[in-house]
């Protein structure tokens, strides 16, 4: 065995005789696909998976705050992938570290909204509840909400949360139970906790 054969990941060339669907790409059947993606995908060209992708997107949009380089917002994105959010929406400053997302990007939706008006003005036209989580006095347990179908998770900022307009804007604001030490676990984390929340609520249906 070659040494770092155990590690590698995805797939070498493709063997045998080249499929001729339309949605496999030549360059990745000649050379391997070591992408990370799931095994449906193996080969399949970037458009393609995303063209898909749309096909079976699931009714909740996620969005967070960006006023000061949110380091989060990588992970954020590379969750809304996972979960097949709709789209992501960065509120705020459009420069964010990618790092975190994995290359997920190119296949989630980002959309970008200079303010929190702007990304307001946007819910209300799509006629989207806008559901804030955040560790919020009078926040409501996440753990027994009842999620609508079609929403906006929305995340504040790391550190100081939810913007007072973003809040004072939202239906509801549900919090995560914690019971350790720290005041707070922070938007990457929780975002994957509330989309998971509202998988396990609308997912399968």
């Amino acid at each position: 065995m070659e040494p770092d054969a155990e590690l590698a990941v995805g797939v070498g060339p493709w063997p045998g005789p080249w499929p001729d669907e339309p949605h496999y790409d030549p360059q990745l059947l000649a050379d391997g696909d070591r992408r990370n993606v799931v095994d449906r995908y193996r080969y399949w060209r970037l458009d393609a998976i995303v063209a898909d992708l749309d096909t079976r997107r699931h009714g909740f949009h996620v969005a967070i705050e960006n006023w000061q380089h949110d380091l989060n917002i990588g992970t954020v994105v590379r969750n809304a992938n996972a979960f097949l959010a709709a789209e992501v929406h960065i509120v705020g400053r459009r420069r964010w570290n990618r790092r975190g997302a994995m290359v997920t990007d190119r296949y989630q939706h980002v959309r970008h909204h200079a303010t929190v008006e702007e990304f307001l003005a946007w819910t209300r036209a799509q006629d989207l509840p806008l559901i804030g989580i955040d560790n919020l006095p009078g926040a409501l347990p996440l753990e027994r909400a009842a999620l609508p179908r079609r929403c906006v998770l929305l995340f504040g900022q790391e550190g100081p949360g939810l913007s007072e307009p973003a809040r004072l804007a939202c239906t509801t604001v549900y919090s995560i139970a914690q019971y350790g030490s720290t005041r707070s676990i922070n938007a990457g984390v929780a975002s994957g906790i509330a989309m998971h929340a509202w998988i396990r609520e609308h997912g399968n249906q």
